[in-house]
């Protein structure tokens, strides 16, 4: 088996070396191209909420930590939206919504929520907290699939959703839920970033050695695997314990956290993960060239051959707060929070999250 996965990964490397090789290149570079977010709060948005039995206004407190994908010509970013903003951060419900743009950067917002806590089977971990901190994927098929995090004010769960079209999902539940004889079913997880490879122009889910592949977490990063993209299973250290294969760095920007950002990509390189890094806020581990907590985004390669194995880590990020709606709101220290990549009209486009209240942009030059 090893082998065979040494092999079939060699494949897809091969694959990704074959695609125009400046498509890759321009993800050396990203810049702003406005100075003001592209998503923000609503307060005119009215949802009805089965839990509770009243309408909620579901977006008017923040919009941010946004997952994309292209879709008929268009670029639809799937946002977490936030409903009371009297409440403390961390004590909201978060809803799924979903806008749709022809140019990246003005975007129509549908009225509705398009995942949700509700009187279903996944309640119970989807609610008070709700629907939080998604990415997307598509398969060969043509279908999608959603990594989320389920929110029931005790345990963050990675949770996955599938949809033929974004705006229905039929949810599937904690991505751990069978692993292991349900071992991880209540462990702490989030942030996956399934593994893509460039097909037709746009990225889409890869099989390698027979399997898909995901890299998650934020304290330190593991990867897992699935046959059915459902039902995942997290690689284990030899006493048993979740792998730990990127870990923080002291005096580093991910000196707190690395927690993983948009779908990895089979590229020229390697396949290279976008990943958030957090600055640690004691002076003894802070990165002294960032403000002490500050979000800010860097990435890393893993070699194709062995998904575990770094190639290249890059020393600082690429991307980090200094535009206003970076650097107020909900998360003051300052936020740049990438969750959604996609390739469209010969560039690539990155959005994030601003300060956990608002969603912006970065292209590649």
């Amino acid at each position: 088996m090893k082998q065979r996965y040494r092999y079939l990964g060699a494949l897809l490397f091969l694959a990704a070396c074959s695609v125009k090789s400046t498509v890759f290149d321009q993800l050396s570079y990203f810049y702003k191209p406005v100075s003001f977010p592209v998503l923000a709060h609503d307060s005119t948005a009215v949802f009805f909420d089965s839990l509770s039995s009243r309408m909620v206004r579901w977006k008017k407190a923040d919009v941010f930590n946004p997952a994309a994908i292209v879709r008929n010509d268009s670029i639809y970013v799937l946002s977490r939206c936030e409903d009371n903003p009297a409440a403390a951060l961390g004590g909201r419900t978060s809803r799924i919504g979903i806008s749709s743009s022809t140019d990246g950067i003005h975007f129509y917002s549908y009225p509705q929520p398009v995942l949700y806590p509700a009187k279903d089977d996944f309640q119970s971990f989807d609610y008070p907290g709700g629907c939080e901190d998604p990415r997307i994927v598509e398969t060969p098929e043509g279908s999608y699939v959603m990594a989320y995090t389920s929110w029931n004010d005790q345990v963050p769960r990675l949770s996955i959703a599938w949809s033929k079209d974004l705006f229905h999902w039929q949810k599937k539940g904690p991505a751990f839920a069978k692993a292991y004889e349900h071992r991880f079913l209540d462990t702490a997880s989030k942030s996956a970033s399934m593994v893509t490879a460039m097909v037709n122009g746009k990225p889409v889910l890869a099989k390698i050695a027979g399997k898909y592949w995901m890299y998650w977490g934020e304290h330190f990063v593991n990867l897992a695997w699935s046959e059915n993209l459902s039902d995942w299973y997290p690689l284990l250290d030899p006493d048993g314990h979740l792998k730990k294969i990127m870990q923080t760095r002291a005096h580093y920007f991910d000196s707190d956290l690395v927690e993983c950002g948009p779908p990895a990509l089979i590229t020229d390189r390697g396949v290279m993960l976008i990943y958030n890094g957090k600055n640690a806020n004691q002076v003894a581990q802070a990165d002294p060239m960032l403000p002490r907590g500050t979000y800010s985004v860097g990435r890393v390669f893993f070699d194709p051959k062995n998904l575990q194995t770094i190639l290249i880590r890059s020393d600082g990020p690429f991307l980090k707060p200094t535009l206003p709606h970076e650097l107020s709101g909900q998360y003051a220290a300052g936020t740049t929070f990438a969750e959604g990549l996609v390739f469209y009209k010969e560039k690539w486009w990155l959005y994030y999250g601003t300060a956990d209240s608002y969603v912006g942009v970065a292209i590649s030059k």
